[in-house]
């Protein structure tokens, strides 16, 4: 059993306690534009799942029926221990593969692009990481763990990952030398060179101490976070995409053949040295770093905030329908993605941002007469009609109060 949509509800209420703690210790780690970015891209993720079914499971469903070594009794409870750790073994080489090739550091890098650390972190979630990811699990069922205790095994280790998002939690003693805690996450998330590459277990830390990876969190290094080729967005899909678009336009670039081919398979952050010449790219400074963090007017962030409400209650509608049509599903996602980056354009301090929102709201007023000539559920229609109006009612008097910032910026 999946259990992440019955923790989703919890998750949105400990942001709100976090938020509401930091804010009363003066110890505040969030900002309005960041965390609308993070959560914006945990609702596409999500969504995303449900529309597109992932090759990976064909592959578990194959290797279950046909080619694992034999069956392990669900009802065991030695089968849940062994699949517990197992797992966590598995998701070790998995994140930490994911952080030294170029194709799976594309995917995953998404969830390091925040530069505050907190739990709207734990939810930014890569939206194609369900391409290749799944190649690192399949040993699992070569051994016999069995589809359903797989599926409730990986969720929990995904909850729990969700709680050492916090900078509030102090080290927690002798569970530093052999858990995943808040302390040697932040380790993780970090941009120091002292930092980087470390500590990549879901749950124990004990993988990291026996393949050289990890990190203590130490007093004298405040963690920096973010990453050093600084993504200066909190649009979600080029949030998604920069990665691939800087790996593919190399590969163009690139004179050679052989440098071509080998730019996904390379260490992450390898460039031929032709493409390096003529195209260098900057680094953040971390002896100067300041975060990304345009100026924009207070409505601006209102209007985000009102934006983001209205995703997540779409997210948890669509997740709360056990089956849901995958059109519906794939509308109210391509609906979603439209509002994310036109808000976030917002958020940047784009010029372009109220003109491409006059353009969403065109869109989504087509897609809504569509729906209704297609005599789609009018618990779909209305909604989507409904919303497509408010938006453009409050477009006009959100333009008078924008201030683009200079494209310098």
């Amino acid at each position: 059993m999946d259990l992440v949509p019955y923790a989703v509800p919890f998750f949105l209420l400990a942001i709100l306690l976090e938020l509401a703690w930091g804010r009363r210790t003066g110890r505040n780690t969030y900002r309005i534009n960041d965390a609308v970015g993070s959560l914006f891209m945990g609702s596409l993720s999500t969504t995303i799942k449900l529309v597109f079914i992932g090759a990976g499971g064909l592959v578990f469903v194959a290797i279950e029926r046909k080619y694992s070594l034999w069956r392990m009794d669900t009802g065991s409870p030695w089968t849940w221990v062994f699949a517990w750790f197992a797992y966590d073994f598995c998701y070790y080489w998995f994140h930490r593969i994911s952080h030294e090739r170029q194709i799976l550091w594309a995917a995953h890098v998404a969830h390091h692009q925040s530069e505050d650390y907190n739990l709207s972190t734990a939810l930014r979630q890569t939206s194609s990481g369900a391409l290749l990811g799944w190649i690192f699990y399949i040993p699992l069922f070569l051994v016999g763990v069995p589809a359903q205790v797989y599926v409730t095994v990986a969720s929990a280790n995904l909850i729990y990952q969700f709680w050492v998002h916090t900078e509030h939690v102090p080290k927690l003693g002798f569970l530093e030398w052999f858990m995943i805690t808040p302390s040697n996450h932040r380790v993780h998330h970090a941009q120091n060179d002292l930092y980087v590459d470390r500590n990549y277990g879901g749950v124990f830390l004990i993988w990291d101490r026996l393949f050289g990876t990890f990190q203590e969190e130490l007093e004298e290094q405040p963690c920096i976070y973010g990453i050093r080729g600084p993504l200066r967005s909190f649009d979600p899909l080029w949030a998604n995409l920069h990665i691939y678009t800087g790996m593919f336009t190399d590969m163009w670039r690139a004179a050679r053949w052989r440098d071509k081919l080998w730019i996904p398979l390379s260490r992450t952050g390898w460039r031929p040295v032709d493409v390096v010449e003529q195209y260098p790219r900057a680094k953040t400074d971390l002896n100067d770093f300041h975060k990304y963090d345009p100026e924009v007017a207070a409505q601006v962030k209102a209007y985000a905030l009102a934006q983001l409400l209205i995703v997540l209650g779409a997210g948890l509608v669509v997740l709360s329908i056990p089956e849901v049509a995958a059109r519906h599903a794939l509308i109210v996602t391509v609906v979603m993605a439209l509002s994310m980056v036109c808000t976030t354009r917002w958020l940047d301090g784009h010029a372009s941002a109220p003109a491409l929102d006059g353009l969403r709201l065109a869109g989504l007023l087509v897609l809504s007469l569509l729906a209704w000539q297609a005599a789609m559920s009018p618990l779909l229609v209305a909604p989507l009609l409904a919303y497509t109006l408010l938006n453009a009612a409050a477009l006009p008097y959100l333009q008078q109060r924008y201030s683009p910032r200079p494209r310098s910026l």
